[in-house]
């Protein structure tokens, strides 16, 4: 595999599993030094990267603590002195409920990991891509931020938000060197489908069903879509939401 971000640093939030375990992943593939970041330590992301010939580290942040954020931002600096690429993903889904019986405390974190995690990344992100003279970010919404669910109102209207921040941020930004974009995975094999499925077949085939493509996604397709957006090959895209969600909203 070429090592077309050799020498870059790459940070991914959420990154001990699903999408951002793959996209990690694929950064280090593709020759970058990665920074694993999630809430909860695990060391498999760091291990298969390292196992592979890459090079990494891990801090612990809860996204949802400016203080956590603003700590990992300055580690990063101080251990690698750049950061060339970040994918903002780390993300709850929520307690489902409907609107009238939603509980304050769950509308309040959805919102606050969600949204005032990925403002509070790139609060710190921008300002030292702006001193080295560019990069890339990408936030990751879901086709939740594109489209309405129900009993998700807070995640929904969390992810939506991620859509509108990206794109003020891409503004801010566009005549800088920092190109910003969103990615907005539909059905994916992650931990967070099988919490919402339950496991169960039934389920499965529900969310399937929807699918024109007529299958869940798989992590390292979101991944392939997080690099190209980061890659010299996006060079003239920004402020985008990019649905990686096998058709499901064109229906």
């Amino acid at each position: 595999m070429e090592k077309t971000f050799e020498g870059k640093v790459a940070l991914v939030t959420g990154g001990s599993f699903g999408i951002g375990r793959a996209t990690a992943i694929a950064f280090a593939k593709k020759g970058a030094r990665v920074v694993v970041s999630d809430i909860i330590e695990d060391n498999e992301t760091l291990e298969t990267i390292k196992k592979e010939g890459g090079e990494g580290i891990f801090v612990k942040c809860d996204v949802g603590s400016i203080t956590d954020v603003e700590a990992l931002m300055k580690k990063i600096k101080d251990h690698y002195g750049r950061l060339d690429y970040a994918f903002n993903n780390a993300g709850i889904e929520g307690v489902p409920a409907e609107i009238q019986d939603g509980l304050e405390e769950d509308w309040d974190r959805t919102i606050n990991v969600n949204l005032k995690g990925v403002w509070s990344c790139m609060k710190y992100q921008i300002p030292i891509m702006l001193e080295q003279g560019g990069g890339s970010i990408v936030n990751c919404a879901s086709i939740a931020g594109l489209v309405g669910f129900p009993n998700l109102a807070p995640y929904v209207a969390s992810k939506h938000a991620v859509v509108g921040i990206t794109k003020t941020a891409a503004l801010e930004t566009a005549q800088k060197g920092i190109r910003v974009n969103a990615v907005c995975p539909g059905v994916i094999k992650t931990p967070m489908i099988d919490r919402f499925t339950g496991k169960q077949k039934e389920a499965e085939q529900a969310f399937i069903a929807k699918k024109p493509m007529g299958r869940m996604g798989e992590p390292e397709e979101v991944a392939t879509a997080v690099l190209w957006l980061c890659s010299d090959e996006a060079s003239f895209v920004t402020g985008q939401a990019l649905a990686v969600d096998g058709g499901w909203i064109v229906q």
